[in-house]
């Protein structure tokens, strides 16, 4: 018979902290994310409806760039896709977290208190 029980009452307080943070950043990052999805479709909305030779500007790195519609577009669709690519990552990857927390918590009969 091990003379070792479970975790500690700080470890289990530790370790639900560290699992609360991570799902806080994910939530944070995913937000962030959403933001920036619905700016990327309010200028493709936007530059989509002027003719194609139009000239526009884009930031690029801090740089802002001077390029026309019709080369701009492209690559702003694909940003917005590789940016719902990201959202629906971390949303699967806040979902596992979030599963793994409450399965800690029922294994350990923790309760976290809200206030």
């Amino acid at each position: 018979m091990s003379g070792k029980s479970g975790p500690s009452e700080q470890e289990l307080r530790i370790k639900a902290n560290q699992y609360s943070s991570e799902l806080k950043q994910l939530a944070g990052k995913i937000g962030e994310l959403e933001s920036e999805l619905n700016e990327h479709h309010l200028v493709i909305e936007t530059i989509s409806k002027v003719p194609k030779e139009r000239k526009c500007f884009r930031l690029v790195n801090g740089v802002l760039i001077e390029r026309t519609v019709n080369e701009v577009l492209p690559a702003l669709k694909t940003n917005e896709e590789g940016i719902k690519s990201t959202i629906k990552q971390l949303t699967e990857q806040y979902q596992k977290r979030d599963k793994e927390f409450m399965e800690f918590q029922q294994k350990h009969h923790i309760r976290i208190a809200s206030g």
